[in-house]
């Protein structure tokens, strides 16, 4: 086994592609384009469904929500935000993806190969769980511009992503850059990303074991890519839901009108109902097919570069 002691069980090297350097960079490259093109793709959903979080009693709805922007802004406005929005979920999807596979195999490699198979499950969890962490910190910045850019009123912040982050960095004594929203940011998005590992990793099982029952490899690639892809949206769907709460704080946080409050006090005074169902039915139809997408696309990379889809039974 290629960098381990003679005899001892190297998760890395048990896969019919070894997991090397290159694997993991060739995963890193297709988290960027997972993660960066989605977001980027449904700007205008997520410039409405923040509005519908940070005022709900105007923006009511998704469709209502979409034309009083267009009406009130002009139909570009629904795109503001997408530099913000492409440069850091790119990052955020170097690092979610890429790590997923090096803290995988390492945890599992750590188990031993029995447990591993065992407690697969929680490889799972602990590895996404691990690798959020550290794409959050890569993330928050411009996930801080990106929520003050879609939410301000027109004429109150500057469009253009570099302004809005020169403006951001020159006022964080109020807006917190780069890092404020960082606590809120984890506890939305690791929930969110243990659960589309855990529940895609699952369902792409649930699948190989009870339904495409024949060998992984029998399958032609378009079928492991719908596979990839159903699996991916169910995923997104229980995603939405779980880190939604956390997500309204967050677009909550970038407000003028809450600057030094406390996350549970914004709580308190929006509730805890509204917390958990405004914007919801956008975000669980945004997130579903974000997922599905992000993974079909991850997959789509692996593929063509030779390293096969992700899961099996």
């Amino acid at each position: 086994m290629p960098g381990g002691e003679a005899g001892a069980w190297d998760c890395r090297w048990s896969h019919p592609v070894p997991h090397n350097v290159t694997y993991y960079l060739k995963c890193c490259v297709a988290g960027i384009l997972s993660c960066g093109l989605t977001h980027t793709a449904v700007t205008p959903l997520d410039v409405t469904k923040c509005n519908m979080q940070a005022n709900p009693k105007k923006y009511k709805g998704l469709i209502s929500g979409i034309r009083t922007i267009a009406a009130e802004q002009g139909t570009a406005m629904l795109a503001k935000g997408w530099g913000p929005t492409l440069m850091g979920y790119s990052a955020q999807g170097l690092f979610k993806f890429g790590l997923y596979e090096v803290f995988k195999d390492h945890y599992s490699t750590k188990m031993g190969e029995e447990a591993s198979k065992t407690y697969r499950a929680l490889i799972w969890l602990a590895a996404s769980a691990s690798a959020e962490f550290f794409a959050d910190i890569a993330l928050c910045p411009f996930e801080m511009v990106k929520v003050k850019v879609q939410t301000s009123p027109l004429g109150k912040w500057p469009l253009s992503f570099s302004s809005a982050m020169s403006k951001m960095s020159v006022e964080k004594a109020t807006t917190g850059f780069p890092f404020g929203s960082l606590v809120p940011l984890w506890s939305r998005q690791i929930p969110y990303t243990m659960a589309k590992f855990f529940f895609f990793e699952k369902v792409v099982s649930l699948f190989y074991s009870y339904i495409f029952t024949k060998p992984k490899s029998s399958y032609n690639a378009s079928t492991q890519l719908g596979i990839t892809f159903a699996s991916g949206y169910i995923a997104g769907v229980i995603c939405a839901i779980v880190s939604h709460p956390a997500d309204s704080l967050v677009t909550q946080k970038g407000l003028a009108h809450n600057k030094g409050k406390s996350f549970g006090q914004m709580a308190a005074e929006i509730g805890y109902l509204d917390l958990c169902t405004k914007g919801l039915g956008t975000r669980v139809l945004m997130i579903g097919t974000l997922t599905g997408l992000q993974w079909w696309i991850y997959d789509t990379y692996k593929t063509a570069m030779g390293m096969g889809t992700t899961g099996g039974k």
